[in-house]
């Protein structure tokens, strides 16, 4: 698909543990046919934002009306209102932060990571995450800059909700990329940023909707549960819950497309998602598995993606 000239150009600030940019396409071209075909989207809704791969594609190839982005982790949420409302003074704590750490050396880095991130876990102890202030373009900064400077890219929360991703060790991190920033922060012009659970999204859909959810994914097996997004994590009933979610915005006449990971993979009678969402469209396509602590077991499996409309594509 072609860029159309003058849309927004934009993609992800963060790099993200289960982002989609490698589904895009397998995503996109699953859409309701009518977008296809008109590059037109009313109204957008995304209750699980991450890092916001699908978001930042469609503002780069459709029209969007209307668009709701919705997390329940606060620090993410924070994030992506900072960039959305003071991107300069964001980018300009980012260039300081990136001047002082590319100057060290090695060792030196690991220590200046681990001051940052015990001073990202004491701050969350008296911020207010409610009402936007100058708090927040500090915090932001530090998330990115743990973000790009941390193992993998991960953002991981210990049950005390603390970051506990350890240092990463990368010649040179972009940790101050101004025109990602920049192009993020004009795609989320008049777009509606809350923090909160997915339920929440519900007040927002309508007849016509299109819908995207990318859940925390159920873990495929006993060691891929490594990452938690929300100290509260993502349980079986939540997946449950969600899924309730799906036949009930369906009935309102929404378009839902689901990506979510494949239990076959691993045991091929796990029938969870079949049984969870039986009488919908379900398909496996294949991703790529890029996060493992062991390399031996990085590389192509199947997710899914489940729709409430249209036909198996391919």
């Amino acid at each position: 698909m072609k860029v159309i000239e003058g849309r927004i150009q934009s993609k992800p600030f963060l790099k993200w543990a289960g982002g989609k940019t490698q589904l895009l396409n397998a995503i996109v071209t699953r859409l309701p046919i009518h977008i296809l075909l008109s590059l037109q989207i009313d109204r957008y809704v995304e209750p699980f934002i991450g890092s916001g791969a699908v978001f930042f594609f469609l503002k780069k190839h459709f029209h969007i009306n209307e668009s709701y982005l919705i997390d329940s982790n606060p620090e993410l949420i924070l994030g992506y209102r900072v960039v959305q409302k003071e991107p300069l003074l964001l980018i300009k704590r980012l260039e300081q932060l990136q001047n002082d750490y590319l100057k060290l050396s090695e060792e030196n880095r690991s220590k200046y990571f681990y001051q940052i991130r015990n001073q990202y876990n004491t701050q969350r102890k008296s911020l207010d995450y409610i009402h936007f202030n100058q708090n927040w373009i500090e915090r932001a900064s530090w998330l990115i800059f743990l973000n790009k400077t941390c193992y993998n890219g991960l953002f991981r929360l210990n049950k005390k909700g603390d970051f506990n991703v350890p240092f990463g060790r990368y010649k040179n991190p972009a940790i101050c990329d101004k025109k990602t920033i920049n192009e993020a922060s004009y795609a989320l012009q008049d777009t509606e940023i809350i923090c909160g659970d997915f339920f929440l999204s519900t007040q927002f859909i309508q007849n016509g909707t299109l819908v995207y959810l990318d859940p925390p994914y159920r873990p495929i097996n006993s060691t891929s549960s490594f990452t938690s997004y929300s100290k509260e994590g993502f349980s079986e009933n939540d997946q449950k819950r969600l899924a309730q979610y799906f036949r009930e915005m369906d009935k309102r006449g929404a378009f839902l497309i689901q990506s979510n990971s494949d239990p076959k993979n691993e045991k091929p009678e796990d029938i969870f998602f079949d049984e969870l969402y039986k009488g919908y469209f379900i398909e496996r396509v294949p991703a790529k598995r890029f996060i493992n602590c062991n390399a031996n077991r990085r590389g192509e499996i199947n997710e899914l993606i489940i729709r409430n409309y249209g036909e198996k594509v391919g």
